[in-house]
């Protein structure tokens, strides 16, 4: 029953320096979007060097990051499809 599904899972990669950066630079491009479309982004309790992420507050920035694995995992999917990484 789940031979079928399996059959049609993407490859997985392995880690390389690469890949590595790829997320990277996903996070940050997440941080730059959270930053500039979250509401109140310094809601909740504060980060220990907020002025190092822009003021943001700790569930503001989980949230970034959160979406930014997101993309991530989508931007490392694409490039090992297309044989860049």
């Amino acid at each position: 029953m789940l031979s079928p599904l399996l059959a049609i899972a993407p490859a997985t990669v392995s880690w390389s320096p690469k890949v590595g950066l790829v997320m990277i630079v996903c996070n940050v491009i997440a941080i730059a979007i959270g930053k500039a479309t979250i509401k109140y982004p310094n809601e909740g309790a504060q980060l220990p060097n907020p002025q190092f992420f822009g003021g943001m507050s700790h569930a503001a920035l989980l949230a970034t990051t959160s979406l930014g694995h997101v993309i991530g995992i989508g931007a490392i999917q694409g490039l090992a499809t297309r044989g860049v990484l």
